[in-house]
């Protein structure tokens, strides 16, 4: 499996894998048993204090299956790939650091490496504390422009939940407010045919786990990602 710092031989591969795989953290999302195997999360705190936080997805087996991988393929490798596209679409996501996967004794491991995101917290936070219209309609506009960009590219996120869209609100020169969006845990996205099919399915589901977002933030939201998605 290549990894996201070039090309390297397999000893070398397998020598920063074993590195990456040492290091150990709080759990911030324990292991989940599932999929054929486990999964979790911990953060890796810097010995540099400037250096950004890390947080490094582990997992053993947690395999998806496909026509392609009929016999099972860690679910950090879909999201690496996703993580790259949606980059590429100009959909802000944590920046990555190291991803691969491996064969140990017959088992998949897998690791994807990826920085804290600075300033920004999930929507489910954001909507925890009350909020001025003008910044409701700032974010919600900003998400909005997010999820067409990530649709009209034919990408599904595939566990499109408010604890997984991520909110920065910043202040302009003017008092007014900025929203940027970052998406997280990527690890059900795929691309889809249709654009309707990959909007149809994410909407629906961020619907039914929007958290505390009002009934009148969600119109608005609709209403603003509809008239995006006919341009």
């Amino acid at each position: 499996m290549a990894t996201l710092l070039g090309y390297q031989s397999a000893v070398q591969a397998s020598s920063t894998f074993e590195r990456w795989w040492q290091c150990s953290g709080a759990w911030v999302e324990p292991l989940n048993q599932r999929r054929d195997g486990e999964s979790g999360v911990q953060l890796l705190q810097p010995r540099n204090p400037s250096s950004p936080a890390l947080y490094s997805k582990r997992q053993t087996g947690h395999l998806y299956r496909s026509l392609l991988h009929p016999w099972g393929r860690p679910t950090i490798v879909r999201e690496l790939l996703a993580y790259q596209a949606f980059a590429r679409l100009g959909i802000t996501v944590p920046t990555l650091v190291y991803g691969s996967a491996r064969k140990q004794a017959g088992h998949w491991q897998a690791l994807l490496i990826t920085q804290a995101l600075p300033g920004f917290i999930s929507l489910d936070q954001w909507y925890a504390e009350e909020r001025s219209a003008e910044e409701s309609i700032c974010v919600l506009t900003a998400l909005a422009n997010t999820l067409k960009r990530m649709h009209q590219g034919r990408w599904q996120h595939g566990c499109c939940y408010a604890k997984h869209i991520f909110v920065k609100v910043s202040d302009l020169e003017d008092n007014s407010p900025s929203a940027e969006i970052a998406l997280l845990d990527l690890e059900k996205s795929r691309r889809r045919w249709r654009k309707a099919d990959a909007s149809r399915h994410d909407m629906r589901q961020l619907q039914r786990h929007r958290g505390a977002m009002p009934d009148e933030d969600w119109d608005f939201l609709m209403e603003a990602y509809a008239s995006l998605m006919q341009r």
